[in-house]
């Protein structure tokens, strides 16, 4: 009986996630209710759906609002121990005018808070290979590039 050649391909879970800033260009983190470190909005990729589709599902469902959501700032090849092989996207949300903040209403299923930060506060509000991939996806923001990563580490 030969094996079947597909065993050995990678089946990485998906997810998709979004930038968003405030006037003062601080970024949005939420405290999700089932996670002990804030994080982006965003969550796994659905059959059928695109990262971007993802992303602005997520969105929806935890901040409940339907912003517009920009470019790709980051793809970032992140296994863990726990969930085995991951592909995590990175959106860029842009700023959020004052009326859009005044819409947000969080799901409480999924959401504690959201606060703004600013970036170069970011790894000591979060965990690093996060924090690593948010400065990327800042840094790609500014220079209008968008950055292939590894564990939040720019690849040569």
């Amino acid at each position: 009986m030969t094996a079947d050649p597909t065993e050995s391909f990678a089946t990485p879970r998906a997810a998709a996630g979004v930038l968003f800033f405030d006037q003062e260009g601080d970024v949005l983190l939420v405290a999700p209710s089932y996670k002990d470190y804030r994080d982006i909005p965003g969550g796994y990729i659905e059959r059928g759906e695109t990262p971007k589709q993802a992303a602005v599902r997520e969105v929806q469902e935890e901040l409940g609002i339907t912003p517009t959501i920009g470019r790709l700032l980051i793809a970032d090849w992140a296994p863990t121990e726990t969930e085995g092989d991951k592909v995590l996207f990175v959106f860029d949300g842009g700023t959020l005018a004052p009326e859009q903040l005044n819409e947000i209403h969080l799901d409480p299923a999924e959401l504690n808070a959201y606060e703004f930060h600013p970036v170069a506060n970011i790894h000591e509000l979060t965990i690093a290979r996060l924090a690593r991939r948010i400065v990327q996806a800042h840094e790609a923001r500014a220079d209008g590039s968008t950055r292939y990563l590894e564990h939040g580490h720019p690849t040569s």
